[in-house]
């Protein structure tokens, strides 16, 4: 079962993929899709394919990549089956600078402020939240991460309360419900390279998380070196999380949830868990993605509504199953 796992995970994200490409308000055949990908003379499916569908589904994969990463690395460096990027105060931060961004015109004035913005919300989130846990442990990154999270989603909802006129207040709210509509190409060249550096720092930390799960004493007497393992997570996630914030907006329960579905499959290590969360992660976030287009309930849905609505039942579900199940 465990070899056929990865080839299994690639297998769905080669049909999503292809799927994704496929639907939308008008849906292609499938020979159009084959022939706009390997034929580069520009036709309107050509053009509907490459430069609308096509850095969509790069980015819903990059996206759900790292929040699954980062969401496994997370669980295991602390030893928390309920850590996520959220936990750590990294999506708040995010969104914060987002708003920022919109509440100020600089969204208006520049069309890659809200990106922007978000990404160096999320970086200040995670280094004040290392400073203030700089001499605790795992317990103190916790709490400081919560502390720091709470006070970036009390400055999102005094933003909303202060809104200048119901417009703005429209424009954040749907910015932090998590979209992938309207994306190009520029958004995936703005978030892919600290996604891709993000997602190297993350899976660094692999062998140590291995050791880390007896405990960190024992770790370190393996020579695990327990402050470049963190610093080493926490950057990874400040740059992969923040980056996958900054383009799309908010999206919870993908890191909570892509870990646990693949824990059981690879024995409970984890360090073998980070690869099939990251491919879990993707898939994910793309059905997501692809259900926002096919369903049609009166306004459009967004991304991270859709994987809310479906993801909190089935977390809730999977842990009464771990409960009745486990030891």
């Amino acid at each position: 079962m465990k070899h056929l796992l990865i080839p299994g995970l690639l297998a769905l994200l080669l049909a999503l993929g292809f799927v994704s490409l496929l639907a939308g308000t008008v849906w292609l055949l499938p020979a159009h899709v084959i022939a706009a990908l390997i034929d580069p003379t520009p036709d309107l499916a050509q053009l509907v394919i490459t430069e609308v569908r096509l850095p969509r589904m790069v980015l819903a994969l990059l996206v759900g990549g790292v929040l699954g990463l980062s969401g496994a690395v997370l669980q295991g460096l602390l030893r928390n089956p309920l850590a996520e990027p959220g936990l750590l105060g990294v999506s708040s931060g995010a969104s914060l600078g987002a708003v920022i961004a919109i509440y100020y015109g600089f969204a208006a004035a520049f069309t890659l402020a809200t990106p922007l913005f978000a990404l160096a919300g999320a970086l200040a989130t995670i280094g004040v939240a290392m400073g203030l846990s700089r001499t605790g442990g795992t317990l103190s990154l916790i709490l400081a991460g919560v502390a720091v999270s709470t006070i970036a989603g009390a400055g999102v909802s005094l933003a909303l309360n202060l809104a200048p006129s119901p417009f703005a207040a429209y424009e954040i709210m749907t910015w932090l419900m998590g979209s992938l509509s309207d994306r190009s190409w520029d958004h995936v060249q703005l978030a892919g390279p600290f996604i891709g550096l993000g997602m190297i720092l993350l899976a660094l930390t692999a062998p140590a998380l291995d050791a880390l799960a007896l405990g960190e004493r024992q770790a370190e007497s393996l020579g695990v070196n327990i402050r470049r393992t963190r610093l080493l997570a926490l950057f990874g996630t400040a740059l992969g999380v923040g980056a996958a914030t900054a383009v799309t907006g908010a999206i919870a329960f993908v890191g909570l949830v892509a870990p646990h579905l693949v824990r059981a499959l690879v024995g409970h290590r984890p360090g073998a868990t980070l690869l099939p969360a990251t491919l879990v992660g993707a898939a994910i976030v793309l059905a997501a993605d692809i259900a926002t287009r096919l369903l049609r309930l009166g306004p459009d849905l967004k991304l991270g509504v859709v994987i809310a609505v479906i993801g909190a039942p089935f977390f809730l579900w999977l842990i009464v199953h771990i409960r009745r199940t486990g030891p």
